[in-house]
């Protein structure tokens, strides 16, 4: 896999390769023959401070709430998640900025006291980061945090002197270069979020006809949001599919449920005949091939026996 020119109409983000290596360290197999996702990726809340162009945000029908997980919801998670032997990556991200929630800092010592071994990050605009904040976040356990700068180069780089004033190694700190232009994708590798952008700043339409090609993110990838709503993928910003709910069912529950072998096993076989994946242009094969390949050993395992 390499990176392309950032003057390509397809930006491809660099740090596709960072997590597509985190996500192949994570794999993990439960009762010796079950993958477990590598990625567990929290929304912690339904607000944001920012609506940028190219985020289903700028759409100004797409919901804003301004409600935040629960710490019951985390512990419970936390234990489940220690109940397996959980080491891959825990993110703070989702359709939301995680900063904007006072509790944020509890929430990662929670996750960091049940889960020793497993990264624990954050996407973050910025916004409200000063020094106190990212000592206190790491203090907490945070492993690493990816800042996403919106703004400019100068920002990018008052950022990078912030993280090594407070002390931060490089290897706990990205910067993430959101700033570029329209032609270069604003420094993304955009798509249409499961086909919520056809009404947003920068629109990016829904597709006419499903993508004949496999995605293999609930392969890898189980996405909560602060309702503690399941979905088969983090790039669903509509809940159309919406797998379970982890205030009234356990995370094993969920992960093997028969909805979501059913739909693992359809785009694993390149078949996005159902909403939201129907309208999604999202090149899903980028990252979790190791994974899809152990789903694939088990296409005909009964799970719900």
């Amino acid at each position: 896999m390499s990176s392309r020119n950032l003057s390509s109409p397809n930006f491809f983000d660099p740090a596709i390769l960072r997590k597509s290596s985190i996500i192949d360290k994570g794999f993990a197999l439960v009762n010796d023959s079950l993958p477990l996702p590598s990625i567990i990726e929290l929304s912690p809340s339904g607000t944001c401070n920012r609506t940028c162009d190219f985020c289903p945000r700028s759409d100004p029908a797409y919901p804003i709430d301004e409600n935040f997980i629960s710490i019951d919801l985390t512990s419970k998670l936390a234990n489940q998640l220690n109940a397996v032997n959980f080491s891959g990556l825990v993110m703070f991200s989702g359709f939301v900025e995680p900063l904007l929630d006072k509790n944020i800092f509890e929430h990662i010592s929670l996750l960091r006291t049940h889960l020793s071994d497993s990264r624990i990050e954050m996407v973050t605009n910025g916004d409200v980061l000063n020094e106190e904040r990212l000592q206190k976040l790491f203090a907490s356990g945070l492993s690493t945090l990816l800042i996403s700068v919106y703004d400019s180069k100068d920002d990018a780089t008052r950022f990078e002197k912030m993280c090594h004033l407070s002390g931060l190694n490089d290897d706990q700190f990205v910067i993430r270069h959101r700033y570029l232009p329209p032609e270069q994708d604003f420094g993304i590798t955009m798509n249409n979020r499961a086909g919520m952008m056809d009404s947003t700043a920068h629109k990016r339409p829904s597709l006419s006809e499903p993508l004949k090609k496999p995605c293999f993110y609930p392969n890898y990838s189980f996405f909560m949001d602060y309702l503690g709503d399941v979905l088969l993928c983090p790039h669903d910003w509509g809940k159309k599919m919406i797998v379970g709910n982890f205030y009234e069912q356990d995370f094993i529950e969920i992960w093997f449920s028969q909805l979501m072998m059913i739909n693992r096993k359809k785009l694993n076989q390149g078949d996005r005949n159902f909403k939201p994946c129907n309208v999604c242009d999202v090149q899903g094969s980028l990252m979790g091939e190791k994974h899809a390949e152990a789903w694939g050993k088990l296409h005909n395992y009964n799970i719900a026996k």
